[in-house]
């Protein structure tokens, strides 16, 4: 199999390191969620891991919930609402969208806030290293000080401020040596949440809060890091920065892999423009297999607008496949499917080509239904039809979403009492 890693970038052999690949994936902030771009990497993401165990394959799988943030307080300011209250409310909606759209739970789900200790012990280090310093109750990244900046995404020093300051950078920050430098540990600012530190009272900041849980749970190094596109730089950046510095152990990550954004009305889709694709409201009119199918039509690195043309198209072709799955097996010679079952695996291996694999998928339907016609047992290739809908989320001839969709994610409403 091979993965485009996007530090290299170039498609690259995937050679697990043993039996079980480990993966992260940044997660929500939640204060609005979910909308067809979140769904798009979540559920990319699980036709990877779905594909990994289909080969054999065991996956650990940690996805994290950013529950302490600037928007989440800038949210609950503005709504009047408890800032914990509302973080839970809206994990609580993305856990619901997750189980209906029949993706894989995470192994584990932590929240930045739950994981303070470890932040703490990560930005500690790091001023042991000499790439961080204090500064006004709060300590800071030195970006001059790590010559790897900007490995990740390619950018130019000239090219990553301007990108830093529309995604959350304050370069007018007085403490700051350099306007590109990021916060590691943020001093409390008045009626502010605050956390004990050695630093004085106050709160993680975004990018240490990945990089710690990251490493918590998965250790020093991480197969494979996803995320969307629009995370590359300066998250997924500052992670490497904070962890391979006081790591002996590198890279950070073997392969990093980014989700291409969701656009609609000609903007990419986001929460600051507002032009929203909700998933609850879609499936209000469509299947959760027509979404999921939907989503899989688009290749993962492939920016794409939504039309709902086709996902009216997806809509029948999930109908055509369940007519596939349930169709009367015939008693006379099987049918073949051997080529179609050769090309569903040569397009995933390729990158996880999803587009050509549906085709594929689609294409095996048609045979079944012929064959079937022609008195044909179709008995295997519906089989075989079902554990590739499977990879791709499907539930065809299922009402419910998967047992251990439902109590995965369940475990974690339990838990945390969202």
């Amino acid at each position: 199999m091979k993965l485009f890693n996007t530090l290299t970038q170039e498609k690259e052999d995937f050679v697990p390191r043993g039996s079980e690949v480990t993966i992260y994936v940044c997660g929500i902030t939640p204060y609005d969620t979910t909308h067809l771009g979140h769904a798009f990497t979540y559920s990319s993401t699980d036709i990877l891991i779905r594909y990994l165990e289909s080969q054999g394959l065991k996956v650990r799988y940690v996805q994290n919930v950013t529950d302490i943030d600037d928007d989440i307080l800038r949210k609950a300011k503005e709504v009047g609402e408890d800032w914990r209250s509302l973080g839970n409310r809206w994990t609580t909606h993305f856990i619901e969208d997750m189980q209906t759209l029949n993706v894989r739970a995470p192994d584990r789900f932590p929240r930045a806030t739950e994981t303070v200790p470890e932040i703490i012990r990560s930005v500690q280090a790091l001023l042991e290293q000499g790439v961080a310093y204090e500064a006004g109750s709060s300590v800071y990244y030195a970006v001059n000080s790590w010559p790897e900046f900007g490995k990740l995404s390619h950018l130019s020093r000239n090219e990553m401020l301007p990108i830093a300051n529309e995604r959350g950078n304050h370069p007018d920050d007085p403490n700051k040596r350099d306007p590109l430098d990021f916060v590691l540990w943020q001093g409390q600012a008045p009626g502010e949440p605050a956390w004990d530190s050695p630093w004085g009272p106050g709160r993680p900041g975004w990018h240490i809060e990945c990089s710690s849980m990251s490493t918590a749970f998965l250790g020093d190094i991480v197969d494979i890091h996803g995320g969307g596109a629009d995370l590359c730089f300066p998250h997924h950046e500052c992670e490497i920065a904070q962890v391979e510095p006081a790591s002996s152990r590198r890279p950070f990550v073997r392969y990093w892999m980014h989700t291409a954004m969701v656009r609609h009305e000609g903007e990419k889709m986001s929460k600051s423009l507002g032009n929203l694709v909700m998933v609850r409201d879609l499936l209000e009119s469509y299947s959760a297999d027509a979404i999921r199918l939907y989503l899989g039509e688009h290749h993962y690195r492939a920016s794409w607008e939504y039309d709902e043309r086709e996902l009216k198209a997806s809509q029948a072709a999930v109908d055509r496949l369940r007519q596939a799955v349930e169709c009367e097996s015939g008693d006379g010679r099987g049918m073949d499917f051997v080529s179609l079952q050769e090309a569903f695996y040569a397009a995933m291996d390729d990158d996880l080509n999803t587009t050509e694999a549906i085709a594929v998928m689609k294409d095996l339907g048609e045979a079944i239904l012929n064959s079937a016609r022609e008195g044909r047992v179709v008995k295997e290739g519906q089989m075989k039809l079902r554990s590739f809908g499977k990879t791709f989320g499907l539930r065809l001839e299922q009402q419910e979403a998967e047992e251990r969709v439902l109590q995965g994610w369940g475990r974690y409403i339990t838990e945390f009492a969202f």
